[in-house]
């Protein structure tokens, strides 16, 4: 059978192999479209064996909201190099996925990994596909889902970092402030909404430092954990979400800002994702 450039076109756009990929898929499957998709999976399939304890350093995070900006979701697929993260196509790849979070609404990556990606592919299914495509080791290392009243995405520039904010209110008011809010949180770090949300081992070893600073800057042992405890409240301050101060302006807390902003507006929930 000949191997038309129309043939190898359609290859490539249900694949995206590239042009000499597809057309030797083809030529090896005699033309049959299915048997030459099966011969480029397989082909990830070894690329996929050989590079598995290599590296995953770079990648790209999208958060994107859906159902009426009721869901949110945020995903990251990592990769080798920052050569294949740059690249349109990889974008396109990882907004897919996105995509097909939002249809399966899994609970865990492993559960995400089994789910359908479409009528033919499970996700992992097409991620090592598209490794034979690309030639690295690609995995998915962040996805979460959170739902509330109202929920914004915030995107960096570059895709590095990312951010989901989930509001107790809806409308354009709320969804203004929790713009403002996402960023925030992509810039700031926070580890948890309040301090009900740090976990014991953290608080220990924070009040931990705190005393061994105390002792090194020679206070008396006594005063020590009374020092700590200071610490400890300033580090609620900077690493809680609602306490911590609004970028915009810092004489507010963030719970401040957004009550402020609309009376009983706060955060439900958040989540943030930084690949470096």
């Amino acid at each position: 059978m000949k191997i038309t450039a129309s043939l190898v076109n359609e290859l490539r756009k249900k694949t995206g192999a590239g042009m000499m990929d597809c057309k030797k898929a083809l030529v090896e499957a005699e033309g049959d479209m299915e048997s030459a998709i099966d011969i480029l999976r397989k082909k990830g399939q070894k690329v996929a064996a050989k590079r598995g304890e290599n590296e995953t350093k770079e990648g790209l995070v999208i958060a994107k909201t859906v159902e009426g900006n009721k869901k949110g979701v945020i995903l990251s697929l990592a990769c080798e190099t920052d050569f294949v993260a740059k690249n349109s196509d990889y974008y396109a790849l990882v907004d897919s996925l996105v995509d097909a979070a939002v249809l399966a609404n899994p609970s865990s990556i492993e559960e995400f990994n089994n789910a359908k990606f479409n009528d033919k592919l499970t996700v992992a299914e097409k991620i090592t596909e598209q490794i034979g495509v690309i030639g690295e080791k690609l995995e998915v290392t962040n996805l979460d889902i959170i739902e509330a009243e109202s929920v914004v995405a915030y995107n960096h520039p570059g895709n590095q970092i990312a951010s989901l904010v989930g509001l107790t209110k809806e409308g354009e008011v709320a969804e203004d402030a929790g713009r403002q809010v996402a960023m925030q949180i992509a810039a700031m770090a926070p580890l948890a909404l309040n301090k009900e949300g740090i976990d014991q081992e953290t608080i220990d070893r924070e009040l931990e430092v705190g005393r061994d600073l105390a002792i090194q800057e020679g206070k008396p042992a006594e005063m020590a954990d009374k020092i700590a405890q200071g610490r400890l409240g300033k580090f609620f301050k900077e690493m809680t979400l609602l306490s911590q101060p609004f970028l915009k302006d810092n004489k507010k807390s963030v719970e401040q800002f957004l009550n402020d902003t609309e009376s009983g507006l706060t955060v439900k929930s958040f989540k943030r994702v930084a690949l470096k």
